[in-house]
């Protein structure tokens, strides 16, 4: 009898609920209806339904596992992580805006992050940090003979350019392991690379005295301890890159002073240029290439593992002007090469390239432009734009780790979008993921 007489007033209850409910939708739309004549009672269930489908949203997208939020080993205690099954890495991006619905504490939560992401596009793990970050540079795969302590591997986090900071994460978790203060007289420029063995970090730098150019190393062996630098042979050295080979550091030198308050840039009817290759022991100048116009600014790298760098400009001159923005050079080469673009359209990128990512293996290249809002890729034997593809805000570019496509590339309006392409039909085909998420400049593969 209990048993009955509680279900019947749970019964009474609810369709007391329920009718409240339904005479308050009434009420509303009918004043609704007055104002919007468009108006659909139907559209009470769909926003209900989207509400709905928000907050369940991160238990389902992580194969229904609970995110558990831990404050991270970090001395400041300022970021934290949270953390969904674990699964393999494939790419890591930095955040511009994470939503705060994501993390059970939205007191706590902040804007800017680090995602890891798996190869079906979702989140293995994101990590708030205090300020909004740049490039994230992965170590490479441990060799044979480093011992179980070098499975272990990296990702650092530089921050936005000029910085002061850089991070340290596990690849697998997302944990913050370091924090990496520059010297007094000294900011990053938001870019690093690894040496080949993975035991040595360098670090494209600023002399906020003299505003020249360094590159830092650091001993990923023993807390990233600062163990020496070397002059970029240039001014506003942005990314830098190891040459296949592991003996060369290939530095972009944008060529632009930058003020390190206000990001003011000091220089832009002087500045200098250059595509820079130093021996990365001794620091010696082996080779500097400059672009056709002194306003073009090299500023992101990627290398074909043939030694061919890929070169992505942004020009800081006259906007009538159009000059090519994506470049090639090979060591021993006199000039930058440009890529063909039809009708010799480089205006479709406003000037701006931010991310270069090449398919060694397929010879193609993906270039991206938020400012255009286009991706675009290239086939490398030809030289030739075979397609681009509309993106709003895209920034972040990387290839894929498997055969499913040849690029991804992330914007800042939460898509991750897969690029196949047909070499045969010379065409592309994409492949959209939305994350609630503002992606940032660059994304990495972790191969």
């Amino acid at each position: 009898m209990m048993k009955k007489s509680f279900a019947r007033e749970l019964l009474n209850l609810t369709w007391l609920s329920l009718s409240g409910t339904a005479g308050l939708v009434g009420a509303h739309h009918y004043y609704r209806k007055r104002s919007n004549p468009n108006a659909k009672i139907s559209d009470y269930v769909s926003g209900a339904l989207g509400v709905i489908n928000s907050a369940i949203k991160p238990t389902i997208a992580f194969n229904n596992q609970t995110a558990k939020k831990v404050a991270a080993p970090n001395p400041a205690n300022e970021d934290h992580v949270t953390k969904w099954l674990p699964r393999p890495v494939a790419w890591v991006s930095g955040v511009a805006a994470m939503p705060k619905l994501v993390m059970l504490d939205d007191n706590d939560a902040q804007d800017f992050g680090v995602v890891g992401i798996d190869n079906q596009r979702q989140l293995v793990w994101q990590t708030t940090m205090p300020e909004r970050v740049h490039d994230i540079v992965v170590q490479p795969k441990p060799t044979l003979n480093q011992g179980d302590d070098a499975i272990k591997r990296h990702v650092v986090v530089m921050g936005r350019r000029p910085s002061e900071r850089f991070w340290v994460l596990d690849n697998a978790s997302g944990q913050v392991l370091h924090s990496i203060k520059a010297a007094s007289d000294r900011h990053f420029y938001g870019h690093a690379c690894f040496s080949l063995d993975g035991q040595t970090l360098y670090v494209s730098e600023n002399d906020t005295v003299d505003l020249t150019g360094k590159i830092g190393s650091y001993d990923a062996q023993n807390g990233y301890q600062k163990t020496g630098e070397i002059d970029a042979h240039g001014i506003g050295p942005h990314e830098l890159i190891m040459h296949p080979k592991g003996d060369m550091l290939i530095i972009a030198n944008g060529g632009i002073k930058t003020e390190q308050a206000s990001r003011e840039e000091l220089n832009l009817d002087t500045m200098q240029p250059a595509l820079t290759y130093l021996d990365r022991q001794t620091g010696k100048l082996l080779a500097q290439i400059t672009p056709q116009h002194n306003q073009m600014s090299i500023r992101h790298l990627d290398i074909h593992e043939d030694g061919t760098v890929m070169i992505g400009v942004q020009f800081q001159g006259e906007k009538h002007l159009n000059l090519p923005l994506v470049l090639t050079h090979k060591f021993g080469d006199d000039a930058l090469l440009p890529l063909t673009m039809p009708n010799d359209n480089w205006h479709m990128f406003h000037h701006y390239i931010a991310s270069v990512a090449v398919d060694s293996q397929h010879n193609l290249l993906c270039v991206t432009s938020p400012i255009g809002g286009v991706a675009a890729v290239f086939d490398l034997t030809s030289k030739k734009l075979i397609e681009s593809i509309s993106l709003p805000d895209c920034a972040g570019a990387a290839t894929v780790v498997d055969d499913s496509a040849n690029f991804i590339v992330s914007d800042g309006q939460g898509l991750l979008t897969t690029i196949g392409v047909d070499l045969s039909k010379q065409s592309v085909s994409v492949d959209h993921q939305n994350q609630r998420m503002s992606f940032d400049n660059h994304l990495q593969e972790v191969s």
